[in-house]
């Protein structure tokens, strides 16, 4: 075994670290920033190293230029190598103007971004974003000063509205997140705790009349152990709650106070006093600094073999532009290869105006077909009956939970002791072919069959209110189960019960070793929230074959995202990175049953404002609770189901908009596809991830554009029920998975991969859902 401070290990690690800078310089080189990548302070320190180490080894040639470019959009100002290099503004055709400093095609360092609303933004750039700190006034007057991170406050902050409120304090992802002050205009303040935006935590209220509360906060009003005091020393003291009053509630009169003073006093008087007082909300910015394209075109002195490439703002490259000219035109008509010359403008930026024109127009029209169905699949999986190559180890399995379900058991409280979470907690039982005292004669071969923590699966199966009798004769019943065609990428194996509701998924030890230590976790988690969204476990076992081969599998029992009466008719498995993550299959080969992957998504959901905001509280506190017990990998199951199809099978759109902006097909009926009932349309009834009502607008990437995750909206909408949660939840961040994050950031962007650390994946894979999913407007 190679030790640690052996010389092989150092000269491992020295490798590593320089390879991984190697390939850090040449992804940025080539790629420029991802613009959904979320990276740690330490990679932050890392980039701005490569980046001053590039500008030691790269000497650029900057000269001024000022340039018309095909689209439309203008810049002047300094100019190296085909990109903005130095000082210079820029005006996109909508408006949108920044003027300030570049780095090779990107906006960093400080700089003014302005919207043709009057917003303006001065302040630091990164990458393309917002970053630093800087200054932000918006159309209504309101203003922002103090730190940003990836275009959102996120530091400390002062922002004063335009009605004479102010906050002071710290904020987190554009919302207000800790500590922090907020005064009104009549000079009223509360002082405190702060979470999502909302006033969450222990904190205090003062009236501008000198009355004042102490105590804890929940979604904006107190809730709890607080202390109301008047101005002349009188207090109450007790319990505090919008739905009524505490019989233990305490008065205290002041010292000076003379007859009954406040002791007839009301504590819900107190949320009618702080009903006046709301938060302003925030402002909402339509289009970022970072979603800004830069219309930039290679020019011909580039060479004839440089291959055609449009950056974005933020440095991303869209390949597969294939024109046999390239050249920018200034404004005087002359070419962008820095010459003297100055011909008219004529007919090579007409032809090239043409060609964008054509090349735009294919690329639409071929991605804009109307959506079709997917075909019909045949019903997953092959039975496993008798001559099958597992229908001895399902034998096993059915025998060995029937014993587990039917074994009598005290009925268990929801309070577990934490010997029930006891890894060494498991229960072994042998099934001799002959049968025993507690296990029946059956025609397989003689094996040993291994429950864990068997208390704490069997709480579990109680709080998500499972039947045992049914769950019984789901797995157990006559009908056999179904083995998926083939094993997932981990290697693991799949089966389905008859009914759907059920999957059960052989294990690796190392993910039972992970189960068994976040199980505590999970349980608590799952008490506390009934609307998580992560997969729910039911069980957990192992079968052990006797004899002189000794094989060892182990089972997860889990239910299965897509049981559901209506049908499935889009699936897409969403993580928010990019490398591989394609199905590579065309239109027409997508079944039903196809799981599709973050590139392959040519949509976005909207929810329903309260659904929404419950989905964004729901995703963060699931994330914080995999982030905190160093899992990643996971992913956000998404199935769809589109209301109206009609009989060709073509996928009928609420609206659509032309560029114009005119209706189309207003007048369409509605005809519904072959499902028996339509999904529930009142939103009390509605579970967050099961069968929910929606809106989805479809989007459309540019042509050969690898990296960009999330295609641009076109105004397309489709009314959808949606099913969603989150699977793959047992990945530690283990040392092959370091090992593999380590040799793919020599290839690739170590941004773009799956395998990165929890906190970073955490971060990406929220920022990537809050994205995917919106309010609808």
């Amino acid at each position: 075994m190679i030790g640690k401070d052996s010389g092989v290990m150092k000269a491992w690690e020295a490798t590593m670290r320089k390879t991984h800078a190697v390939a850090k310089k040449r992804a940025n080189s080539i790629f420029g920033t991802i613009s959904l990548a979320q990276v740690t302070e330490e990679e932050d320190n890392q980039d701005d190293y490569d980046e001053e180490d590039e500008n030691e080894n790269e000497v650029y040639e900057v000269y001024l230029e000022e340039k018309v470019l095909p689209n439309g959009d203008y810049y002047t100002g300094e100019w190296a190598n085909n990109f903005p290099h130095g000082l210079g503004k820029y005006l996109w055709t909508d408006g949108c103007m920044y003027v300030g400093d570049w780095y090779k095609g990107k906006t960093k360092g400080k700089g003014r971004f302005s919207w043709p609303s009057g917003a303006t933004y001065e302040g630091e750039f990164k990458g393309g974003y917002m970053c630093g700190t800087g200054t932000y006034t918006g159309c209504s007057g309101d203003t922002y000063k103090g730190h940003w991170e990836l275009n959102l406050k996120h530091g400390h902050g002062f922002k004063s509205y335009a009605n004479g409120d102010w906050f002071d304090g710290e904020w987190k992802k554009g919302l207000q997140d800790g500590e922090g002050r907020y005064e009104w205009k009549d000079e009223s303040h509360y002082m405190g705790e702060w979470r999502n935006g909302s006033i969450c935590g222990k904190g205090s209220f003062v009236w501008a009349n000198g009355n004042k509360f102490e105590g804890f906060w929940e979604d904006g009003v107190p809730k709890g152990n607080g202390i109301f005091r008047w101005a002349d020393g009188s207090s109450y003291e007790g319990n505090f709650s919008k739905d009524g009053k505490d019989p233990n509630g305490t008065y205290h009169p002041s010292e000076s106070e003379e007859g009954e003073g406040h002791s007839n006093w009301d504590p819900q008087e107190l949320y009618s006093e702080l009903s006046g007082y709301l938060v302003c909300p925030g402002d909402k910015v339509q289009v970022m600094p970072s979603q800004k394209r830069l219309a930039v075109w290679r020019s011909a002195k580039t060479g004839e073999s440089a291959k055609n490439r449009r950056m974005s703002v933020d440095g991303r490259v869209s390949i597969g532009l294939d024109r046999t000219a390239d050249r920018l035109q200034t404004l005087d008509g002359g070419e962008s290869d820095g010459s003297a010359k100055t011909p008219t403008m004529g007919s090579d930026l007409e032809e090239d105006l043409t060609a964008l024109r054509v090349e735009d127009a294919a690329e639409n029209l071929a991605q804009l077909q109307p959506l079709k169905a997917p075909k019909k699949s045949k019903r997953q999986g092959e039975t496993i009956c008798k001559g099958h190559k597992n229908y001895e180890l399902m034998l096993n399995l059915q025998l060995g939970l029937r014993h587990s379900i039917a074994r009598p058991a005290p009925t268990a409280s929801l309070d577990l002791k934490p010997a029930a979470f006891d890894p060494k907690e498991k229960v072994w039982t042998r099934f001799p072919p002959e049968g025993s005292k507690y296990t029946p004669p059956h025609p397989s071969c003689d094996f040993k069959w291994k429950d864990y923590c068997p208390v704490v699966f069997r709480t579990l199966r109680k709080l998500f209110m499972v039947d045992p009798a049914d769950y019984m004769l789901s797995l157990c019943g006559n009908d056999a189960l179904r083995e998926l065609s083939s094993p997932g990428k981990s290697g693991s194996f799949f089966y389905l019960t008859n009914d759907d509701k059920y999957m059960i998924k052989t294990m690796k030890k190392a993910e039972v070793k992970v189960l068994l230590r976040l199980l505590p976790s999970y349980y608590n988690h799952f008490r506390d929230y009934k609307n998580t969204l992560l997969t729910k476990y039911y069980g957990l076992h192992c079968v052990k074959l006797n004899g002189p081969i000794q094989k060892k599998v182990r089972f997860i029992i889990m239910g299965n995202l897509f049981c559901s009466e209506f049908i499935t008719h889009r699936r897409y498995d969403l993580k928010g990175s990019s490398l591989g993550r394609t199905s590579d299959k065309p239109e027409t080969e997508i079944s039903e049953t196809t799981i599709l992957k973050d590139l392959d998504l040519n949509f976005i959901f909207q929810l329903e404002k309260s659904h929404f905001e419950e989905f964004c509280r729901q995703v963060d506190l699931d994330c914080e609770i995999l982030e905190q017990e160093g899992v990643m990998d996971y992913s956000l199951l998404v199935g769809i189901y589109f209301k109206d199809i009609s009989p060709d099978g073509e996928i009928i759109p609420i609206q659509s908009r032309t560029p114009a902006g005119d209706l189309e097909n207003e007048g369409t009926p509605d005809t519904t596809s072959e499902a028996k009932d339509e999904p529930p349309s009142d939103p009390s009834s509605v579970k967050l991830g099961v069968n929910m009502p929606a809106k989805v607008e479809r989007t459309v990437r540019r042509s050969g554009c690898e990296l960009q995750l999330i295609g641009e909206p076109i105004g397309e909408f489709y009314n959808v029920s949606l099913t969603f949660g989150i699977i793959d939840i047992l990945q530690d961040y283990d040392i092959s998975k370091k090992l593999e994050h380590a040799y793919k950031s020599i290839q690739y962007d170590p941004t773009s991969i799956s395998a990165v650390d929890p906190i970073q994946y955490s971060r990406r894979f929220r920022d990537f859902i809050l994205r995917v999913f919106t309010e609808n407007s």
